[in-house]
């Protein structure tokens, strides 16, 4: 299961709680909190990638917002009433079932008993491939076994009725018509509460991807989509890690306003710090290091247009997006808020709901941009600069606390030749598959990162050379297994690393060049091996 089964048990309950203190006792400040609640379990929900209990929450998110004017006025009728706790009662019921069939003790860990470090790992995925049983899915089937993903093939009529949910079904719909498919889609969503629905050999036209994606699908893959982008999109999926809750500076100078946001805040599980006076702001962004600022727009002897020109003038704060809380609708300041790349108004008082959806909506958009700043874009890793920088980071934390470091710069071998006998889309594939196995095998406190071209950088806090060794030399060994298909053979790749250790080499410009040297005794050495440097 993606996440504990008692913190979705505990969500759920509290879903549940809100629903019942509103039933019991009408009125608009209840009503508001079960909204709140239930936004937040929707959200809670899509995070873990529990995807059919997030769309019946969604759904009922939806009705329950669409009825704020009503509830204001006690005037929700009698029958609509009774429809939403149907559903509310269809939700928790439906957690239950799901939490019932699917608890069970994975394990997370691996132990490499040679050098006594446990590396953490994410856990074999199970997949389903259901339609007929095509020839072209042997391909796909071995290519995920390499990435530590079980495939399993059932025809539609076979779909087990009793089993652990698989992290994704895999719909093959090629020469189906539109109603058959949706119905196909409709049942397994009804069945299944986490997996990812993935129709495969859609048509391409609007109206057919609107309907399968209206009938619970997760992801549509069109005609003609090659095998490449389907492996893609099934290792993404299952490699998704979660993002580190959001982070709001809350900047208000009154207290009780202050304490109303960050309440709202983190019932959404977002955490937040509030300052109240603005020439405190600055501290506020250094030590907090937020991902938005809310920004009160009349304080004492300043705007928030004021504070947001003073925040600009820090080169590391121009792209913080800012959202401004106002009681007032002064247009000549809310352009000049915008022109100072202000995101959003909000007027006071505010819908706590839309707050929260205001917020992560600008959020995400946010470290969207960062991750493509800092991101190679064909692998998903660190790109060159954004090495570096985390590097000098390591560095500089080992430093502090007298731990140990150890760096690995790894190349792909004969690459060239690679790109010149079978093209450069399948030297891409090549280096896309490195990558993945490397975000697989390496711990969450690893960095990795694509230096350029074929060359990786690894960083490996608290580890020695010997340990650094094993760890690599593990990699390299299921690297060189992996085959690519080509035509009707196939061929395999090996790679070759040099490896660099914190405090023999003390900073990371030497770390790196260290590294390079061994990785290139490792090439004049034979190539397909790990060398450490003296």
């Amino acid at each position: 299961m993606s996440c504990p089964p008692a913190e979705l048990r505990k969500k759920s309950a509290e879903l549940q709680l809100k629903w019942n203190s509103y039933s019991a006792s009408p009125g608009i400040e209840s009503f508001v909190e079960f909204a709140v609640c239930l936004s937040s379990f929707s959200e809670f929900l899509n995070a873990k990638g529990l995807s059919g209990l997030h769309q019946l929450s969604h759904s009922l998110e939806q009705q329950a917002l669409s009825l704020f004017e009503e509830a204001d006025k006690k005037q929700i009728p009698q029958n609509v009433l009774d429809d939403l706790h149907s559903q509310v009662e269809g939700l928790s019921g439906r957690v239950n079932r799901f939490i019932d069939n699917n608890s069970r003790t994975v394990a997370h860990r691996r132990a490499h008993n040679e050098t006594g470090i446990t590396a953490e790992l994410t856990p074999t995925h199970t997949i389903w491939l259901v339609g007929q049983l095509s020839v072209h899915w042997r391909t796909l089937m071995t290519q995920l076994e390499y990435f530590s993903i079980r495939a399993e093939v059932f025809p539609w009529e076979s779909v087990p009725a009793e089993a652990e949910e698989p992290a994704i079904l895999l719909l093959d719909m090629q020469g189906m018509a539109m109603d058959e498919a949706c119905q196909h889609i409709q049942a397994l969503r009804s069945r299944f509460s986490a997996s990812k629905l993935i129709a495969q050999q859609m048509p391409a036209d609007f109206n057919s991807l609107k309907l399968a994606l209206a009938a619970g699908c997760d992801f549509c893959l069109v005609e003609a989509t090659p095998q490449t982008a389907i492996l893609a999109k099934i290792i993404e999926l299952c490699s998704q890690e979660e993002d580190t809750p959001y982070r709001v500076l809350v900047v208000e100078d009154s207290l009780t306003a202050s304490k109303s946001i960050q309440l709202t805040l983190k019932k959404n599980g977002i955490e937040s710090f509030a300052v109240t006076r603005p020439n405190e702001v600055l501290t506020g962004l250094r030590t907090f290091q937020p991902d938005l600022i809310l920004m009160d727009m009349y304080m004492p002897d300043c705007t928030g247009v004021e504070a947001t020109r003073v925040i600009r003038q820090h080169a590391e704060f121009l792209s913080t997006p800012v959202i401004y809380l106002s009681g007032d609708g002064d247009v000549a300041l809310q352009v000049d808020a915008l022109r100072l790349g202000g995101e959003h108004f909000l007027t006071k008082p505010f819908n706590p709901v839309f707050l929260n959806a205001v917020v992560k909506s600008k959020i995400e958009r946010y470290r969207a941009l960062r991750r493509s700043m800092q991101h190679d874009s064909l692998t998903g890793l660190l790109n060159h600069g954004a090495c570096k920088e985390k590097l000098a980071a390591a560095v500089s934390t080992a430093g502090t606390d007298a731990g140990r470091l150890a760096v690995a710069m790894i190349d792909i071998d004969h690459f060239k030749k690679i790109n010149d006998e079978y093209g450069h889309p399948m030297g891409d594939q090549v280096i896309r598959s490195l990558a993945w196995l490397l975000k697989q095998r390496l711990r969450k406190t690893d960095l990795v990162g694509r230096y350029g071209g074929e060359e990786f950088l690894v960083i490996l806090p608290d580890t020695d050379a010997e340990q650094a060794f094993e760890i690599l030399d593990r990699i390299r060994r299921d690297f060189s297994q992996i085959k690519y298909p080509f035509k009707d053979s196939w061929f395999d790749v090996t790679f070759s690393a040099g490896v660099s250790v914190f405090p023999s080499t003390a900073s990371a410009e030497m770390l790196i060049k260290d590294a390079d040297e061994a990785l290139y005794d490792a090439k004049h050495g034979g190539r397909n091996c790990v060398i450490t440097c003296n």
